[in-house]
């Protein structure tokens, strides 16, 4: 059986891909990513074949004052560019499959593609504010702050404004690709991505489907890549020194201009030592005291449970990487589904949702100490436990039956 994995965006769109992959390969599956060309060496060295797809998404992870934003005819050029890439790509990389799985809402090709060869498809979500629920509102909405003042809780009516803005963005774009392929127009974009069955990769504790009875969505849990990797003798080192340090870290996300010297000052005011990640806005400290140390890509696994909190952007990952190590978190969110992630640490009593945005050293500070607190860091712990970690082996199995469905 042959499968084709496709997503497209950061380290924590591509890592749940790779644990899917590398668990469909233990079983015997032969399996193909199409992912960012970032991911390629990595991908390869676990030893599975990549196509890449789109530009490098390394150098977006830095501010540049000086760029301007692009108008709106470069944006539409833009989405054609990314449209026709999309098409080409995934079709020549499909051929031969027996199934497709996509992750991340811009899977503009993909179902075109699967259904063009007349084989499933399948789109899972990292996060349950992706999919359509009339108890949340859709992410783009939720982050501009536009929420219903009429009827709380019932979000549907943002939904169809949300599926509407899909089909104004994009179905002049799909169909007519579409139309090459000898396939009808679509009428719903978003329904077409997002199928009439998706699946929830995340965990059931952290993140669950606001309607658990609801058989059109299948809650698989997260998927996990394992990590072995040992930590450094420079971190070791830095860890044995002292008390457990603070953790923070952006990932692969743009951050807030100067956010590393608001980070090691919220950490000093606090009396705690700090790791700063550099990621890729090459986040650094303030200067080369023997309090901070600035690491480059880590094991977090092994590293989360050796820190006093962990303070991050709210990706889906470091989310349930630092729930599963017991360590409070800070949230700090700046777009999409972080703004979800930072609500539920908070709801969990796990730890301290920032306000969006650029934190200040006070309001970091005020964030931190919250998280820091006995009764927080008890919570934490407590919760570790209940983590699954067999989502990915779930999802599997489930990819598997799906092709033989299909073949049968």
């Amino acid at each position: 059986m042959r499968i084709l994995l496709s997503t497209i965006g950061s380290r924590g769109d591509v890592q749940p891909m790779v644990a899917l992959a590398s668990r469909l390969k233990a079983l015997g599956q032969e399996v193909h990513l199409c992912v960012p060309p970032d991911f390629r060496d990595w991908i390869e060295g676990l030893g599975m074949p990549v196509t890449p797809i789109g530009p490098e998404l390394r150098p977006t992870g830095k501010a540049n004052p000086a760029a301007s934003l692009p108008t709106p005819e470069q944006r539409r050029r833009m989405m054609e560019g990314t449209v026709a890439a999309q098409f080409e790509t995934i079709g020549a990389a499909a051929r031969g499959c027996d199934v497709i799985v996509g992750a991340t809402a811009l899977q503009l090709a993909a179902p075109s593609v699967a259904e063009h060869l007349g084989i499933p498809y399948v789109f899972a979500a990292y996060c349950p504010a992706v999919l359509p629920s009339p108890h949340h509102a859709p992410p783009v909405l939720a982050m501009l702050g536009d929420t219903p003042a009429s009827a709380p809780g019932d979000y549907r009516e943002h939904w169809a404004r949300d599926a509407q803005r899909w089909n104004d963005h994009w179905s002049s774009l799909i169909n007519p690709f579409r139309a090459s392929l000898g396939l009808a127009p679509v009428g719903d974009v978003r329904g077409h991505i997002l199928t009439g069955r998706p699946w929830l990769a995340a965990d059931p504790v952290l993140a669950p489907w606001p309607e658990p009875a609801d058989p059109a969505v299948f809650q698989t849990g997260a998927w996990l890549l394992p990590d072995e990797r040992p930590l450094s003798e420079e971190l070791e080192a830095f860890l044995a020194a002292g008390e457990p340090p603070v953790y923070f870290g952006f990932g692969s996300i743009r951050a807030p201009q100067g956010l590393g010297e608001v980070m090691v000052r919220a950490a000093r005011a606090l009396a705690r030592r700090a790791i700063i990640s550099r990621g890729w806005a090459d986040l650094s400290p303030v200067d080369d005291a023997p309090d901070c140390l600035a690491i480059h890509e880590v094991n977090q696994q092994a590293l989360f449970k050796r820190v006093a909190a962990v303070v991050h952007h709210g990706g889906a990952g470091t989310t349930t990487a630092a729930a599963r190590a017991g360590a409070p978190q800070v949230i700090i969110p700046q777009s999409y589904d972080q703004l979800y992630w930072a609500q539920r640490v908070r709801q969990l009593g796990i730890g301290a949702a920032h306000a969006p945005g650029a934190p200040t050293s006070e309001s970091l500070t005020s964030a931190l100490g919250e998280a820091l607190h006995g009764d927080v860091a008890a919570r934490a712990r407590s919760i570790a436990p209940t983590v699954r970690d067999d989502g990915a082996q779930t999802a599997a199995r489930d990819v598997m039956a799906t092709a033989q469905r299909k073949s049968g």
